[in-house]
């Protein structure tokens, strides 16, 4: 008998030592809300749902959900199912720009909700949310999930100045060759120019910066491997033009979902439909033709002045011959050396 109450003794002792239950919501909310905005993965966040039924039931707190960062909806298209959709929309309701652009991208281009797409990256546009901003300018450029004569150049600039504003890389890239060959726009070839400058000089900032954080990150093995940032002189493709290589930009997981969700079996093109080009986009034409292709190969396709020059600068610019030349040699692969000129409005871009 004595030996069963101490044992119900001890059993108190330890329910009553479990400091977790004493700490109050708000601190936790607090804690989880710097976890969710920080995570560098979806298992970083979705472990919390699963570690406990207290914390499953506050990590679904609006004030947790919206700070939940993209890095959280970077799921592969594999792995997408009704879970992820939930989550996304709840995240949207807690006010969640990012899952307003995500899912936003998701439905315009994946389930073909044109309507409800658009209205959630407008959504997200709203609250200065770049990466919305342009995406929602190439949807005016391209008149995408319309005719080509619901085209809205001015708009597509309007959206990309913005964005360009709030220190979109991508959309400065694109504004500035707006400028320079007259697209939707007055023509400003020096202005044009000095934008495209601009990008560089930003990509490459944002590159050392990103150096400069591993290089923090990885001072206790008091060694740097340079070759892994890709920092040596002809080590990787040049994408700046001030004397050094820099690594590709890193791609937004909305994006890297696209392309494996139009390329794997998840996903399907309709007919007559491609993607871009670009290694780092992944958006699909909505309708035939809706992108414009090289006009020296042919074989390429882009959705944007932005991605032509960054495909061009990565690979395109090695692999790109003529197709005259290319059936001459039988099909060998022909070097062609040129800067990028104007995009005519005849769907070709010309390199």
């Amino acid at each position: 008998m004595s030996q069963t109450k101490k044992k119900r003794t001890s059993r108190k002792c330890y329910e009553k030592s479990d400091l977790f239950d004493g700490l109050p919501d708000d601190l936790v909310i607090s804690i989880l809300s710097k976890l969710a905005s920080s995570a560098s993965s979806p298992p970083d966040f979705i472990n919390i749902l699963l570690t406990c039924k207290r914390l499953n039931n506050l990590a679904v707190h609006p004030l947790v959900l919206s700070k939940v960062c993209s890095k959280v909806f970077a799921v592969k298209a594999r792995n997408w199912c009704d879970s992820v959709h939930r989550l996304l929309k709840q995240c949207v309701k807690a006010g969640n720009v990012e899952a307003c652009y995500t899912l936003g991208m998701f439905r315009f281009y994946c389930l073909e909700n044109r309507g409800g797409g658009v209205s959630l990256m407008a959504k997200a546009a709203i609250k200065s949310h770049a990466p919305a901003l342009y995406s929602l300018a190439i949807i005016q450029f391209n008149g995408s999930g319309g005719s080509k004569n619901e085209k809205d150049l001015r708009a597509g600039v309007a959206l990309c100045a913005r964005a360009a504003f709030l220190g979109h890389v991508d959309a400065l890239r694109e504004l500035g060759h707006c400028l320079q060959d007259g697209y939707g726009v007055r023509q400003h070839v020096i202005e044009g120019r000095r934008l495209l400058v601009q990008a560089n000089a930003r990509e490459l900032a944002s590159s050392l910066n990103t150096l400069v954080q591993r290089k923090t990150q990885q001072q206790h093995h008091r060694r740097l491997n340079y070759q892994y940032y890709n920092l040596k002189m002809g080590s990787s493709c040049p994408l700046s033009d001030f004397g050094c290589n820099v690594p590709a930009p890193e791609v937004h997981p909305v994006n890297s979902f696209l392309k494996e969700w139009f390329e794997s079996e998840v996903g399907e093109l309709a007919q007559g439909l491609r993607l871009c080009s670009h290694e780092g986009c992944g958006r699909p034409e909505t309708r035939a033709h809706e992108f414009r292709r090289c006009s020296v190969c042919g074989t390429v396709n882009y959705c944007s002045r932005g991605c032509q020059a960054l495909d061009w600068k990565l690979r395109h610019k090695v692999e790109c011959a003529p197709i005259e030349r290319w059936l001459e040699e039988g099909g060998n692969d022909i070097r062609v050396r040129g800067e990028m000129e104007e995009v005519v409005e005849s769907d070709e871009l010309v390199i």
